[in-house]
């Protein structure tokens, strides 16, 4: 297959830069600091697919020490303007070299596998963020539900793209981001919960917990299905081994 990373665009990076907590992004980030203080021991972070550094700024704001990792020259440039005081580098694609192994409390991973192909290069890559782990340290993965690639979402759309529901496990997807200049679909990778359970077990990682935030009627924001129906998945992971 095919699959060229959306974000490496120049273009995309700066219309994505602006995206920020809005919406959708809200609710992927809302309980975020509950889970982190729940289940991570620690403040050393490594934000792996870091993009233009919001989810590297996010885990800052928490107080952890972050470094914010990602194969897109354009999105780190971007990262390192908006917080020059940041840790930001670019990495070979597949490549984590020249990270310290067992050094990190939390490997924090948000939206990055929606767009990692093939079941062999995931669990690569899974294996390596394990080994950035302390003994206790966790990872945290923030992907996408199959059903954010069926229906109507505040700032995205897939109305355009029936052949979505047609898609199996590991096949591209269609999305529009509204709320940006930037009209383009992003293509996606679609993976259900299975394939990624079977993915933890195969990489020695146990699951802890997951959670799949819904939006609330009381919050600010209007909803599209985001009351009924999760966008996102949240899934919590350490080491069995």
């Amino acid at each position: 297959m095919n699959f060229q990373n959306a974000y490496e665009d120049s273009i995309r990076a700066e219309a994505y830069a602006g995206l920020e907590f809005s919406g959708c992004y809200y609710l992927a980030y809302r309980d975020l600091p509950d889970i982190i203080r729940r289940h991570v021991h620690g403040s050393r972070a490594l934000d792996f697919g870091c993009g233009t550094g919001r989810p590297s700024r996010f885990l800052k704001h928490l107080g952890f020490e972050v470094a914010g990792v990602d194969i897109a020259k354009n999105m780190v440039s971007i990262a390192k303007k908006a917080d020059p005081k940041g840790d930001y580098y670019v990495i070979r694609d597949g490549q984590l070299a020249g990270l310290e192994k067992e050094s990190f409390d939390l490997v924090q991973a948000i939206f990055t596998f929606d767009n990692i192909p093939h079941v062999d290069r995931r669990m690569n890559l899974m294996n390596q963020l394990k080994s950035m782990l302390k003994p206790d340290g966790v990872i945290l993965l923030l992907d996408a539900t199959p059903e954010i690639y069926f229906h109507e979402w505040t700032f995205f759309s897939t109305r355009d793209f029936p052949e979505n529901r047609e898609k199996m496990s590991g096949e591209k997807v269609k999305i529009i981001i509204t709320d940006t200049d930037d009209p383009r679909p992003v293509e996606d990778i679609i993976w259900c919960d299975s394939d990624y359970q079977d993915l933890f077990r195969r990489t020695g990682l146990r699951l802890i917990a997951s959670y799949e935030p819904l939006g609330r009627r009381d919050e600010p924001i209007d909803w599209v299905n985001e009351t009924e129906i999760a966008p996102w998945i949240i899934y919590v992971l350490r080491n069995s081994e």
